[in-house]
């Protein structure tokens, strides 16, 4: 049979044709789905399949005319539907990592949720990431299979109880993808590696999808902490959903003008998670943020290697901060590969507990400083009498009472300290022992708030801290 599906409109495809595949075992049934995409094509396209009364298994693969002007995303949802926020019927995400994948009621390809599958209309959601002048033409491949039902899959999550009950600094990295998107590492390799690193915790933060969440506890340390987290991979940026619940899932299908980031920031709040704007100056299509920042919890202000798109994202960060906008500033490794170096930067947070809580309400406040490895530590604090704060914390002392700003910083000899306040750089020292302590003085009059920096002598960023905050009683 072949049918034809054509004016699609709303989906954006030019034409559509399905037809059912017969020479196939028994048991087997396939269906094959040719199609063309227009280059003024929306975004989210979907393409409908029909699944009958006892199928077991899905298995979808799709090929296209791909090259540098042609790329397209591939994902999946059931019959409980595919609207906007619908995360009852989304059934899985691999961009354009994967060609091909399976669903049945035991497993799944990473990326994609095990679970029934009921008879009804399927979509494959299709994300044109990039098409060029001439479009896209598409063939998708689905093999249902029937037969005994395997045992139903069995959610694994990590634990949300704290590792410890002492205050302290902990190191995290943020920002970390596996092969439930579109990583090499496997979550186990991911905390191998993390705890290799000198790290205390990391947060999982695959894109567009939370399958990861669902076997964390396969892999769980009792000194090491494992948060849930999404990337929110949006046509217009990029943002961290960190701390998200095991089964949950942030829907990213919204551009700034479709007034729908609000709504999928506070499904994130809703949980006691916080919302990080990252890369907000990475030169790929769709990676660089778009959206304002009113709705975030913090900004990733360093990604990977530092390059210019980190200096770029401090500039602004620190002109914002000048401003009198406070956005506490976060870095990450965004590792992907086994050549990324996990931890490299990361996030070193003070919290009373190494716990999801603890560590989030720290993170959201800016008790935080930004570092390369674990080789170096900083410990800054304000300090006047018996008056004293760290990074994201306000000391309020009267105008002219004298503050001591005090840094303690090991491990970066020959690198280059700077002190910022309103007034942009206010003090400059030269790092020249292993362990060395640096003081600037000033007052709640002078500064409004005083932030560090810690660079090579090539001006590459070592360490950057969130500010201390000066305030007049």
């Amino acid at each position: 049979m072949l049918r034809s599906i054509g004016g699609l409109g709303a989906v954006g495809l030019a034409t559509a044709e399905i037809a059912d595949v017969n020479a196939t075992p028994s048991g087997v049934r396939r269906k094959r789905i040719t199609g063309h995409i227009e280059p003024d094509a929306p975004n989210w396209l979907y393409v409908p399949v029909d699944v009958d009364e006892g199928v077991t298994e899905l298995h979808v693969s799709y090929d296209y005319d791909k090259s540098a002007e042609n790329l397209l995303d591939i994902g999946m949802a059931d019959p409980d539907g595919h609207e906007l926020g619908n995360g009852d019927g989304f059934r899985g995400w691999s961009g354009g990592a994967r060609s091909e994948f399976t669903i049945s009621r035991s497993e799944a390809t990473p990326g994609y949720y095990p679970g029934e599958i009921e008879p009804g209309t399927w979509n494959v959601i299709l994300g044109p990431y990039r098409v060029g002048a001439e479009g896209i033409d598409y063939t998708i491949e689905v093999t249902m299979r029937s037969g005994e039902p395997e045992p139903a899959f069995e959610p694994r999550p990590v634990s949300d109880e704290p590792i410890n009950d002492e205050p302290g600094w902990y190191r995290g990295d943020l920002h970390l993808h596996t092969v439930h998107s579109d990583g090499e590492y496997t979550p186990g390799d991911l905390v191998d590696g993390a705890v290799d690193a000198g790290l205390d915790f990391l947060v999982s933060t695959d894109h567009n999808t939370t399958t990861a969440n669902l076997v964390w506890g396969r892999h769980a340390r009792s000194d090491f902490l494992i948060l849930n987290g999404e990337e929110i991979t949006t046509r217009a940026g990029h943002f961290g959903a960190l701390g998200l619940e095991p089964e949950q899932w942030i829907d990213w299908r919204y551009a700034p003008d479709d007034d729908a980031l609000s709504r999928f920031v506070e499904e994130v709040h809703d949980v006691g998670g916080i919302a990080v704007a990252n890369h907000p100056f990475c030169p790929y299509k769709g990676c660089d943020w778009r959206f304002d920042y009113e709705r975030m919890d913090a900004v990733e202000v360093w990604n990977g290697p530092w390059t210019w798109e980190d200096e770029a994202a401090v500039q602004t960060w620190d002109r914002m901060l000048r401003e009198g906008r406070y956005l506490p500033a976060v870095g990450a490794s965004d590792a992907h590969d086994y050549e990324d170096d996990i931890g490299v930067p990361h996030t070193v947070v003070h919290a009373p507990r190494l716990g999801r809580d603890a560590v989030l309400a720290g993170l959201a406040a800016g008790r935080s400083y930004v570092v390369e490895s674990d080789a170096i530590t900083l410990d800054v604090r304000a300090v006047s009498g018996s008056h004293e704060a760290i990074p994201g914390e306000r000391l309020e002392r009267p105008p002219k009472a004298p503050i001591t700003v005090e840094l303690a910083v090991r491990g970066a000899p020959g690198s280059e300290v700077t002190f910022h306040t309103q007034d942009s750089i206010v003090k400059t020292v030269s790092v020249t022992e292993d362990r060395q302590r640096i003081a600037y003085e000033t007052t709640a009059e002078a500064s409004a708030f005083v932030r560090i920096e810690l660079r090579t002598a090539d001006g590459d960023m070592l360490a950057l801290t969130n500010p201390v905050f000066l305030g007049r009683a």
